[in-house]
């Protein structure tokens, strides 16, 4: 596996990352305990040392990680978020300084742990002012609690504003070939100041990977039975972007995952994505980008037959939104 640094942060992590959110959260039901653990170990064991979690993903998802790493813990980087109200991100927005610190501490815990790599604020709370999020998280930083600040979703004033008072050595945003909304203000703001860029969803919610169509069905409690882009009108239309793809991938030869995270990794060499999976094979393939190497050619012609297809549906509802990008 292929390392990069953050940013100017001096963290270093693998080219690719795990997102084990879905492993018991947004997703449908959650994985087997021992399943994921294998899953997450065997990740480890090929050279990923980036693990993402939350406390908004439920107390089991903290602690699968943690007791899934606990053997190598020094050698991988932990990377969880505070933010919301009771730790639910449907009862609101909480970032106050005794809300984080209550955070850290239970996350140590649930971590097994003494550290969090990279402590993130989950959304920006308007509430807070972003100067005494960052103070505080700073101060956890002093105590040797966390080890780096960063912010999901944040926009460029924030980030900032963040950054001046602690600074920030990772932004994470869902970036991928369908949504490229952080190239026009937040990804030049972050070479700018020096901070790497952590794409969540690198694969569309599993879109781009092809294994997903127009009659797909969803578990009830799966975040994409309410997203308006995989409503089934625009999953059908957003099928010519899988298909421009496939005749990329076919060409390498790679598989349409590996070409959609292969591109982020060429946008720029402070990207490290975190594609979420609870299957080995997709692991497997999702690491394997590493090895697809694009040429400026090949990226020409992405970009050619990406601008060909427009993508149908709003990746979020209105409310979900109005929490981003503030």
């Amino acid at each position: 596996m292929k390392t990069r640094k953050l940013g100017s942060s001096g963290l270093e992590v693998s080219a690719i990352g795990l997102g084990c959110m879905g492993m018991t959260f947004g997703y449908g039901p959650a994985a087997d305990t021992d399943e994921a653990i294998k899953l997450i170990r065997a990740a480890a064991e090929r050279g990923v040392t980036l693990f993402d979690t939350a406390e908004a993903y439920g107390a089991a998802n903290e602690e699968l990680v943690g007791k899934a790493l606990a053997p190598v813990r020094d050698q991988v980087v932990l990377a969880t978020k505070f933010g919301f109200k009771d730790g639910s991100s449907a009862v609101g927005l909480d970032s106050r300084p005794e809300r984080i610190r209550h955070v850290a501490e239970q996350s140590l815990k649930r971590l097994r742990t003494d550290r969090i790599d990279l402590f993130y604020q989950h959304r920006v709370d308007p509430d807070v002012p972003i100067e005494d999020v960052a103070g505080a998280v700073g101060d956890l930083i002093r105590e040797g609690k966390v080890g780096h600040f960063g912010m999901c979703e944040a926009g460029v004033e924030i980030i900032r504003r963040a950054h001046v008072v602690q600074p920030v050595s990772a932004v994470q945003s869902e970036y991928s070939l369908w949504w490229r909304e952080p190239e026009r203000s937040v990804m030049p703001a972050l070479e700018e100041l020096g901070i790497g860029f952590v794409p969540f969803s690198p694969l569309g919610k599993g879109f781009l990977t092809g294994a997903i169509n127009e009659d797909t069905k969803f578990e009830g409690n799966d975040i994409r039975n309410v997203l308006p882009r995989f409503q089934a009108v625009a999953r059908q239309a957003n099928l010519a972007l899988i298909a421009l793809l496939g005749e990329i991938a076919d060409a390498k030869p790679a598989t349409r995952a590996q070409i959609a995270i292969a591109w982020l990794l060429a946008q720029k060499p402070w990207i490290a994505p975190i594609p979420g999976t609870t299957k080995l094979h997709r692991l497997e393939e999702n690491i394997g980008a590493v090895q697809v190497e694009l040429t400026p050619e090949d990226l020409q012609l992405i970009e050619a037959a990406v601008a060909e297809v427009q993508i149908q549906g709003a990746r979020y509802t209105e409310q979900q939104q109005q929490s981003i990008n503030r």
